[in-house]
């Protein structure tokens, strides 16, 4: 996916979960009859920062769903969650889904909808204010939530890329 510059590679020992956020069924009409198969979007993250997304297609649900979640962990994306919530506000646009995320106080929980939060909730993210403008394709919207997120920066990052010291940026 163009776009994401910070891809982890991530030990065997993350426990990563996985959640559906869309299932497709596709009939394809020959001379013997109808041949339907399955395509699953799915989001597996740690709840601490790392998200990943994938496709599986296959003849059954299941199968779909465990291709999607091997094809999801082939690219993992680092996200700064803070105190529960994003950095600052981020928007991103993919194909015709444009989203926008803007970080929420303490008690606000993931106001977002469908494919959005089954992300943002991946992610280990609690709060925050999120909508998603124009195209509501859950493959478009899965991927521009993940590329907003993977644009965010912290304080440490950003620090670190002027040549600034960590500890007098937090002193004052």
């Amino acid at each position: 996916m163009a776009g994401l510059k910070n891809n982890v590679k991530i030990s065997s020992d993350i426990e990563l979960k996985d959640r559906l956020v869309a299932i497709n069924r596709v009939t394809k009409v020959t001379k013997g009859g109808r041949t339907f198969t399955f395509a699953a979007i799915v989001v597996v993250g740690n709840e601490d920062g790392v998200i990943g997304y994938g496709l599986g297609k296959a003849g059954e649900v299941t199968a779909a769903i465990a291709k999607g979640v091997e094809s999801a962990k082939k690219n993992l994306v680092k996200v700064p969650v803070i105190k529960g919530t994003v950095p600052h506000e981020q928007s991103a646009k993919f194909g015709g889904a444009e989203v926008f995320i803007k970080p929420a106080s303490h008690g606000t929980g993931v106001v977002a909808g469908g494919a959005m939060r089954a992300v943002l909730e991946s992610v280990g993210i609690t709060d925050v204010l999120a909508k998603s403008k124009g195209s509501s394709n859950p493959h478009n919207l899965v991927k521009a939530t993940i590329l907003a997120l993977s644009e965010m920066r912290d304080a440490r990052t950003i620090a670190q890329n002027r040549g600034i010291s960590v500890e007098k940026v937090f002193r004052g």
